[in-house]
């Protein structure tokens, strides 16, 4: 049987290797931050950090994650996950909260990478993350006061994230 590196733990998978992620990290592993919306890797319901880069668990399978890190919305944890956390929650950022999983995710892999985005790199990683509700000003102004909270608290990119 096949295993994936998930959340910070090695998992068996039951699944056939070619299995989308997407259905064995909901149902295998009842991790169900990663929302199905499109399946064709257009909407971002489902985009994870794999390896720090963002993946669309829908078009990816347990094989293409072989040797890698996948972190859902479950398993991210550190000051930056911290900061993007607590910016949407004190801005009310999510309105009905579908794609938010996606987009805390995406977030937190942007301010990994870079810890003081502009607009524009913002508006770059984030473009791939669709909101039915429109909250992308919410979004954004949500990214920059995480950056401004890791900046007060001394955060560096090559810091342990």
């Amino acid at each position: 049987m096949p295993t994936i590196h998930l959340n910070g733990q090695e998992r068996e998978v039951t699944s056939h290797p070619d299995m989308p992620l997407l259905w064995v990290v909901r149902e295998e592993f009842d991790l169900t931050g990663s929302k199905y919306g499109c399946g064709h890797g257009v909407c971002g319901g489902c985009v994870c950090e794999v390896d720090g880069a963002q993946v669309h668990l829908c078009k990816n399978t347990v094989a293409d994650v072989q040797g890698k890190k996948v972190i859902t919305i479950e398993g991210q944890e550190g000051p930056v996950a911290e900061a993007v956390f607590n910016a949407w929650l004190a801005l009310d950022v999510a309105q009905c909260g579908m794609c938010q999983p996606a987009q805390i995710g995406s977030a937190i892999i942007l301010l990994k990478q870079n810890a003081n985005p502009t607009d524009e790199d913002i508006d770059e990683a984030m473009k791939h993350n669709l909101c039915r509700c429109a909250t992308y000003h919410r979004i954004r102004k949500g990214i920059h006061y995480a950056a401004a909270t890791l900046q007060r608290t001394g955060y560096q990119e090559s810091s342990s994230n």
